[in-house]
């Protein structure tokens, strides 16, 4: 008896399974259609809101279009407007914080650079100097021979 009581609940259970399956199988189908649609619905009214295949639609659907397009560019004008004020609101506080980085630099003394010791200023540039220069030729501490010129250099 117990035997067959676990055979009638092992199939009951494989019958309402398979039920569920087919009904799960049967009702994702309905959602892809109706999806399918969707997108197709989409997709035309895309092309439309684009200036595709217009040929085809009523004076009226022209109007809905006109609409739709004008309330899209009010939104699309106000979150730009919106992202100037910020931007602007931005440039004030980098323009008030370079004018005080400024200022604490005119306050700081200041320090001769290495750059401005290697080269000569800028009033001496182009200008023509002499330059003394002394070659010694040989080992040093032998006798060497000596020369000495006047060099000419325009910078």
């Amino acid at each position: 008896m117990k035997n067959t009581i676990e055979r009638y609940m092992e199939h009951s259970i494989e019958d309402t399974s398979t039920t569920t399956l087919d009904q799960d199988t049967e009702q994702r189908k309905r959602e892809a259609t109706v999806l399918a649609k969707k997108i197709e619905a989409l997709e035309a009214s895309k092309q439309k809101l684009l200036g595709e295949e217009l040929e085809s639609c009523s004076s009226s659907e022209l109007h809905e279009l006109e609409g739709k397009i004008e309330q899209s560019l009010r939104s699309i004008r106000a979150r730009k407007a919106k992202q100037i004020a910020k931007l602007k609101v931005t440039e004030s506080s980098l323009v008030k914080e370079n004018a005080l980085l400024r200022e604490k630099c005119k306050l700081l003394p200041q320090i001769p650079s290495a750059a401005s010791k290697e080269f000569p200023p800028r009033s001496t540039l182009g200008q023509r100097t002499e330059v003394e220069t002394e070659l010694r030729i040989g080992c040093p501490g032998r006798g060497t021979h000596g020369m000495s010129s006047h060099l000419y250099t325009n910078q």
